[in-house]
């Protein structure tokens, strides 16, 4: 049936109202995000860590979030997200809404984890704000060990094939990679026990359940200054500044192995804008520069390493194509 020229004219201007409707939702949308950069934060932030609370990684982001706070404006809540070995956090933190009300305290196994088959994203979800630190592997049993020596500890495991329990971070956890790297060049194989995250596994330790963990000298210093625990070695090239008088796995043993050990730093959804993630980066970035924050690091011997969000990307990028090639050689993918 042949339309009514009025009827016509009525159809062009709905066209032109919907073009006009959508092209003013299109503009009210981008001024949104305008205004939402212009007066962030307007409430609390939260900070996501993927481990448990008493961890390295836990000590460093609550003592980072009083510190920051202060800069930012708004307080900074620390929630624990545990479960597989940190992807359960790693994963809320990437799926978050992207408006910067939602951080992550990004660790090692961001690189690790998806090589291994058990995380199904990597760090080009996120969008980096800064590195906070860097710690290598302290080789650490109880005070009332047999061992008094690196050396003696890898004789006995070499003669005990999976006798030791030597605890973990979790499955696929840097911490696991360390203790994997130690057998892979010491030739001795243990029995691996996964927790979810280190606090739980030096709690393992101090209650007999596990021989030995190989987590940070932050993680265990508490316990080693109360001579409850004894650590016999650091995987890495140098000492560590917060324990002087503990030799390095080579110094101890001859073995030479490359540096294995986590870092930490913080990161947005990917589509958080650049001006929000500006201002969480200014504000974190000032309290790394915080004497109580500082303090509190190096009361607790973790080490301080601050890297900017270009750096930390490097970082990220570069950890991550490492990871790819070793956990194959080391027989751990899954994938």
């Amino acid at each position: 049936m042949k339309k009514k020229p009025w009827q016509k004219y009525v159809l062009v201007a709905a066209g032109v109202a919907m073009l006009s409707a959508l092209s003013i939702s299109e503009y009210v949308d981008h001024r949104t995000l305008q205004d939402h950069s212009r007066i962030f934060p307007a409430k609390p932030v939260t900070l996501v860590v993927p481990y448990a609370a008493g961890g390295g990684t836990d000590i460093t982001a609550r003592a980072l979030a009083k510190a920051a706070e202060k800069h930012l404006g708004q307080p900074i809540i620390v929630v624990n997200r545990t479960g597989g070995g940190g992807s359960v956090g790693l994963m809320e933190g990437a799926e978050a809404q992207a408006d910067g009300y939602t951080v992550t305290y990004l660790v090692a196994e961001l690189t690790t984890l998806p090589h291994l088959g058990l995380l199904p994203i990597t760090y080009e979800r996120f969008k980096p704000l800064l590195q906070t630190n860097m710690d290598p592997s302290a080789i650490t049993v109880r005070a009332d060990a047999p061992w008094t020596t690196a050396k003696a500890f890898l004789e006995d495991a070499r003669a005990h094939p999976g006798k030791l329990k030597m605890g973990n971070a979790g499955t696929g956890s840097i911490w696991h990679l360390a203790a994997a790297m130690l057998e892979q060049k010491s030739g001795v194989r243990f029995t691996h026990i996964p927790y979810e995250g280190a606090g739980p596994a030096v709690s393992a330790l101090m209650s007999g359940f596990v021989d030995v963990v190989p987590v940070s000298p932050a993680e265990v210093k508490k316990y080693v200054d109360e001579g409850k625990l004894r650590i016999l070695a650091i995987q890495a090239d140098t000492i560590s500044e917060a324990f002087p008088k503990v030799p390095t796995l080579q110094q101890a043993t001859g073995l030479r192995v490359h540096f294995i050990g986590t870092w930490r730093g913080l990161a947005v959804p990917k589509d958080t804008p650049n001006e929000v993630a500006r201002t969480l980066a200014d504000a974190l970035i000032k309290g790394t520069k915080d004497e109580e924050f500082r303090e509190e690091m190096r009361k607790h011997g973790l080490g301080l390493r601050v890297q900017d969000a270009e750096a930390f990307a490097r970082q990220l990028k570069d950890s991550h194509d490492t990871f790819a090639k070793l956990i194959p050689e080391l027989g751990l993918s899954r994938k």
